[in-house]
């Protein structure tokens, strides 16, 4: 199993071919499920055939887009299968409310009485098949793609420290790691394998599918003429920047080099994408806006009710932008009003005593950044973007971290890929380590992939990832 790269973005075809299969087992649920409350009547239903399409057609989509939300499709879960569970059934109640909200918007979608029940049970039993399936399968060795490293000192060690999981390699499994003449060993010896001919004849006697080139040095010893002939036979090969940002979504920075963010394909920034950027930001703030008002205004008595009717609301701070640009952030007031009475910038810690009871649980569920629409609608921000920092903390960082202020050639959004793939930051490892996820967003940003961000963006409210 490998990966495809769809409008920039690298998806695992495992998880591609779950989705297409669950999908068609939506529909045949709708049709199971609008059968036996019609049993009594079978003639009824073929009659209706036309008019079901449509039906059909919304509740798969809905479902499956639900099922992506709570995570469902993501390559990196860690959780078992009772956490997997859990997920599932929050995909159903998302989709429950998701249908009831169709149903009312268009009254010609709806489903016969008792049969979205139906429907929901059959597609639930089908969900609960498909992912035991898959789970079985999805692990075989036999199935997964064999790489084969060229390198066994310190960039290499880090490859296999860094991927140690079984969630990180469930495309791959590594074969071996090549002993390079003048590099130290640092790899766990067992897995080392001292060549005793060319990379391409061990490939072949191997079945080895990829090659990736994790040396030290590459000007010393890298055997250009074999790696050539491998490529040449069929044999991917990569290096460990492109690997990385393939498996798990992020350039290394410790393994990036200018050359490297040069020469490889990305980092466009094109008309017709700053047009559909523009129209997503608005439309999605839009919506947003009209499903979640009811939490703003609820947001707005509880902060007075705790901090008494003088109290500010809203919290304006200056955070950096598009090329650098400084605007103020709107937020809800999450912490007391003194929090930085000495005038400093400082990280937001974990149980941090300046917040309040009620910013607590509005940084919790993210309530606390939904003033960050009028951001979006004013064009300070997008709605899909890096976290948007403090001028303070960036004029910092971008001294000690390299390509830091690469981040700032796309507009900050409310959600992004980092936030999705990292924890909250509050430092300046953090911070780093949130770059290499922004970086990618960076490189590989377009529609589908802030649609997806979107989507998934879902499962960091729920589960309150992240929150500090």
């Amino acid at each position: 199993m490998g990966t495809v790269r769809l409008f920039k973005h690298h998806i695992h075809t495992a998880f591609i071919w779950l989705a297409s299969i669950e999908f068609l087992l939506y529909m045949c649920s709708v049709f199971l499920g609008v059968y036996f409350r019609a049993l009594v009547d079978p003639t009824g239903v073929e009659a209706h055939i036309e008019v079901l399409w449509p039906r059909v057609f919304t509740f798969s989509v809905v479902m499956t887009i639900c099922m992506a939300a709570m995570g469902l499709y993501q390559p990196h879960m860690r959780e078992g299968s009772s956490g997997e569970l859990i997920r599932v059934v929050g995909a159903f109640v998302a989709m429950s409310l998701a249908m009831s909200a169709i149903f009312y918007l268009f009254p010609d979608l709806l489903l016969w009485r008792g049969a979205l029940a139906l429907t929901a049970l059959s597609a639930f039993g089908f969900t609960l098949l498909t992912r035991s399936a898959f789970s079985r399968l999805v692990d075989q060795e036999r199935l997964k793609r064999r790489v084969f490293v060229f390198g066994s000192g310190r960039r290499a060690n880090m490859v296999l420290n860094r991927l140690r999981r079984n969630s990180d390699r469930r495309g791959f499994i590594f074969v071996g790691f090549a002993h390079v003449e003048g590099e130290d060993d640092v790899v766990d010896p067992t897995m080392v394998v001292n060549l005793d001919r060319s990379i391409s004849q061990y490939a072949y006697d191997n079945q080895i599918d990829e090659i990736l080139v994790a040396v030290d040095d590459r000007r010393r010893s890298l055997p250009i003429d074999d790696l050539l002939s491998c490529k040449l036979n069929g044999i991917e090969v990569v290096d460990t920047v492109s690997f990385f940002e393939r498996e798990i979504g992020k350039i290394m920075l410790e393994f990036v080099t200018p050359g490297w963010m040069v020469f490889s394909d990305g980092f466009r920034f094109g008309i017709i994408r700053l047009v559909t950027k523009r129209l997503f930001d608005i439309c999605a703030s839009v919506v947003l806006l009209m499903g979640t008002w009811p939490m703003m205004l609820g947001a707005v008595i509880a902060i007075y009710l705790e901090d008494g009717l003088g109290a500010p609301i809203i919290y304006r701070q200056k955070r950096m932008g598009l090329n650098g640009k400084e605007f103020d952030v709107f937020k809800f007031r999450s912490m007391s009003v003194d929090a930085e009475k000495e005038g400093k910038a400082v990280w937001a810690k974990k149980n941090d005593s300046r917040v309040t009871k009620v910013g607590n649980f509005i940084r919790q569920y993210r309530i606390d950044e939904l003033p960050q629409i009028i951001n979006v609608l004013n064009g300070d921000m997008g709605f899909v973007g890096p976290r948007p920092e403090r001028p303070q903390f960036v004029k910092r960082l971008c001294t000690i971290i390299p390509y830091y202020d690469a981040r700032h050639q796309v507009k900050p959004g409310i959600a992004g890929w980092a936030q999705l793939c990292y924890p909250y930051g509050a430092s300046d490892n953090d911070a780093a380590q949130k770059l290499q996820f922004d970086l990618y967003y960076v490189k590989n940003h377009s529609l589908f992939l802030d649609f997806l961000i979107l989507i998934q963006t879902v499962e960091v409210v729920l589960f309150g990832k992240g929150a500090r």
